[in-house]
């Protein structure tokens, strides 16, 4: 299982991206919100969260393996719940995607399926479907709007520490040593809460040390 690539980015698509590691180019399918942002950053060197699945028709004996890409821990994780529910599989899910998750999350929260319908591949039917199997499960997740308040504050510090981490990576620390310098940046100051705040911490922990 290939759990996170970390690579130049060749060529941009309309759904996919290809990313060069040393020798190997990956084709990474992309959520539709982020294809434009990867477009600004062609050449640069950028960490993607990735799931495998496979694609096609075993009867007919064709089916063959594709990797996903996401720019955030998180929003690998949302795509796991969304696909769960019945009739979203991951290629329509993708192309669904051309809000953040943080918006996508709140809309469930509140039961906003106008705001569901509003995105590519997602009827009526669907954006009810989705509210009655994903309400109350992807609270924290929500940016704003309901649910953002109830969310689970131990959860949400794992997840600003996970994204501090991530995004040391992404600028080229090693992770061993992206999670030292965010633990001891928060070991130092216990009132760190969001993410870029961390990161600052971080580096200036990292710069008093060389």
């Amino acid at each position: 299982m290939i759990a996170r690539v970390n690579g130049i980015i060749a060529e941009v698509g309309e759904e996919s991206v290809l990313v060069t590691v040393g020798e190997i180019t990956y084709e990474l399918h992309i959520p539709a919100v982020d294809i434009q942002h990867l477009q600004a950053h062609r050449g640069e060197k950028c960490l993607f969260f990735t799931l495998e699945y496979i694609e096609g028709n075993a009867s007919f004996g064709q089916l063959a393996p594709r990797l996903l890409g996401f720019l955030r821990h998180d929003d690998k994780v949302f795509f796991q719940k969304f696909i769960t529910v019945k009739g979203i599989g991951p290629r329509r899910a993708l192309r669904a995607l051309t809000a953040p998750v943080g918006q996508i999350a709140s809309a469930i929260c509140r039961k906003d399926s106008k705001f569901l319908t509003s995105l590519p591949e997602i009827g009526k039917r669907t954006a009810e479907q989705v509210i009655a199997e994903l309400s109350g499960k992807v609270d924290h997740f929500a940016t704003g709007g309901a649910g953002a308040a109830s969310a689970d504050p131990a959860t949400h510090r794992l997840d600003e520490l996970e994204q501090a981490i991530t995004a040391l990576v992404s600028l080229g620390e090693r992770r061993v040593e992206a999670e030292n310098w965010v633990d001891r940046a928060c070991r130092a100051d216990p009132a760190l809460k969001k993410t870029a705040d961390i990161v600052r911490a971080a580096y200036r922990l990292k710069a008093g040390t060389a």
